[in-house]
């Protein structure tokens, strides 16, 4: 059984214009028990240090870590992976990973969730479900609830991860829509007080 479920605390020193591990540190101060570092603009000496010391400081805490897009960094520190659409099969990346990683992969329609879902993944993650900043120019127009619901149906036992444009109140709709997990990236990283702000998605737990 995954532990996918509740708040998807994701990491983006692009967006939050502040380093990765303070800001994982305070994620789980906060209470975060999933944190996901997504990092594009990174080289890759950044990337991996940054995702040695994100896994170390979210193994001490019993979180889970997961990687975003590099199935190499994710195996060299010990961390999950979540893929995108552009990303390499999820069958290459089990190749590189150990047996007992978990592997989640971004859709936005229904055949990308069939594909998602015939390649094996452990959870999906699925969205736009409310508008949002981050990515807006590269993702589809927002799904909403209903989208979301018709996801989580289409996905059946597959834990469903909702994202896009999710503040604390929103983020306990989409549970009720059926989403076993929310991920969220502005509106923690971009909060004057992090650690304050999980507290706040504390309904989700």
């Amino acid at each position: 059984m995954t532990r996918i479920r509740g708040l998807y605390a994701i990491v983006d020193p692009a967006v939050a214009r502040r380093d990765a591990l303070p800001l994982v540190t305070a994620l789980l101060e906060g209470g975060a028990r999933i944190v996901q570092l997504r990092w594009k603009t990174a080289n890759g000496r950044q990337l991996f240090e940054a995702s040695r010391d994100c896994a170390n400081a979210c193994a001490a805490a019993g979180a889970l870590f997961i990687v975003n897009d590099r199935p190499d960094v994710a195996a060299l520190v010990g961390a999950h992976l979540h893929l995108g659409q552009d990303d390499v099969p999820v069958a290459v990346a089990r190749k590189i990973l150990p047996p007992n990683a978990l592997v989640g992969v971004s859709t936005h329609s229904d055949a990308e969730i069939d594909a998602a879902l015939a390649a094996g993944v452990d959870y999906i993650g699925f969205g736009p479900i409310f508008h949002t900043a981050t990515k807006a120019a590269h993702l589809p127009p927002p799904h909403g609830l209903d989208g979301l619901r018709r996801a989580c149906a289409r996905a059946g036992p597959t834990p469903v991860v909702a994202i896009g444009g999710f503040t604390p109140e929103l983020a306990v709709q989409a549970r009720d829509a059926g989403a076993q997990a929310v991920a969220v990236i502005g509106d923690l990283c971009r909060a004057p007080d992090v650690a304050a702000r999980v507290r706040q998605y504390g309904a989700l737990t």
